[in-house]
């Protein structure tokens, strides 16, 4: 694939993307970037070894419904494109770092990276069944031994990341864009395969 210089994986959250971006990356020679560094929206909130769960975070999940939260994070993908938009432009052209760029993220959404007329850049999906990434999220979040309030805001987490997929799929087959199911028990390996062969590179 020499003439990709931009390789965009899109997906909902715990599908999977940044392992297998990180993937990609390698087998390409290119450099790695997820959007999430680009700016932050209320991401997990369940606690980890290294992080607490912020209030602001705890507070957004608590207090709105998932219509309210899918417009919330749709909203801040919005305002964060035109900083997406630059980091494509810029790697598709070769200039910057002089290399070639796998960019990660749910801020990857369809319709506007269809719009995206610079050369030498392509874009899959990731998706996976829902059961999938409930139990990811689940097992992350160590839900069998959580508070009922803990369990309360994670279900409210997955709600939002299930809606999300629903949207972002329905988008994605109406513009005729590639996607690839990482929930068929694939390896990494078999997964970088399949979107390099998704984007040109197979």
């Amino acid at each position: 694939m020499d003439d990709i210089r931009v390789v965009l994986i899109g997906g909902t959250s715990n599908v999977g993307k940044s392992t297998v971006a990180q993937a990609v990356a390698g087998r390409l020679g290119f450099a790695y970037r997820s959007t999430d560094l680009l700016a932050r929206h209320p991401g997990r909130p369940w606690r980890t070894p290294e992080r607490e769960v912020p209030p602001h975070v705890a507070e957004h999940y608590r207090s709105l419904d998932v219509d309210e939260l899918i417009v919330s994070v749709l909203d801040h993908y919005e305002r964060l494109w035109p900083r997406i938009e630059d980091l494509i432009t810029l790697h598709a052209a070769g200039t910057g770092s002089g290399t070639g760029l796998v960019l990660e993220g749910s801020a990857l959404w369809p319709s506007r990276v269809a719009e995206v007329t610079v050369p030498r850049a392509a874009a899959v999906w990731l998706t996976a069944d829902s059961a999938v990434v409930r139990e990811r999220v689940h097992r992350s979040g160590h839900y069998a031994t959580a508070t009922a309030e803990e369990r309360h805001l994670m279900d409210k987490f997955l709600a939002r990341t299930e809606r999300y997929q629903t949207l972002m799929t329905q988008s994605v087959d109406r513009l005729g864009l590639h996607r690839v199911d990482a929930g068929l028990g694939r390896s990494v390996a078999e997964l970088t395969d399949a979107v390099l062969a998704a984007v040109g590179g197979g």
